[in-house]
């Protein structure tokens, strides 16, 4: 059996993490899971079911005896885990790069795409 004020203590830990690391900023931790999508593992998303569940059981007296609190800790760990191990820099430095790179092969498209056409009607 697990405590509801402990479980809601890693529950609020864990919006936080999110809130840091993805950005996603409202809701409870079942919105901000499906705001964070596939850029975390299926693994986490059934980690994060496990203590959505788990929440929702403690709100009872009577289903709050049928928690696993070694499946809860487990997920929580696991989900802490890895949020912890992500560096917000590298990812926003990944996204840029990432956008500069696309936009620079664009442009040497069209300046080549450009180049062709010239020279097809007889500018060059």
């Amino acid at each position: 059996m697990i405590d509801p004020k402990e479980l809601e203590k890693k529950q609020a830990e864990l919006t936080k993490l999110l809130a840091e690391t993805f950005g996603a900023s409202s809701g409870d931790l079942q919105h901000r899971m499906r705001k964070v999508g596939r850029r975390v593992p299926k693994r986490l998303h059934a980690a994060a079911k496990v203590i959505i569940e788990a929440q929702a059981m403690a709100g009872h007296p009577k289903l709050r005896q049928f928690i696993d609190a070694a499946a809860v800790n487990r997920a929580y760990l696991d989900i802490r885990d890895h949020l912890k191990t992500i560096d917000v820099a590298d990812r926003r430095k990944g996204a840029v790069l990432g956008l500069l790179g696309g936009l620079s092969f664009n442009l040497l498209l069209v300046l080549a795409l450009l180049l062709a056409f010239l020279m097809w009607r007889g500018f060059l």
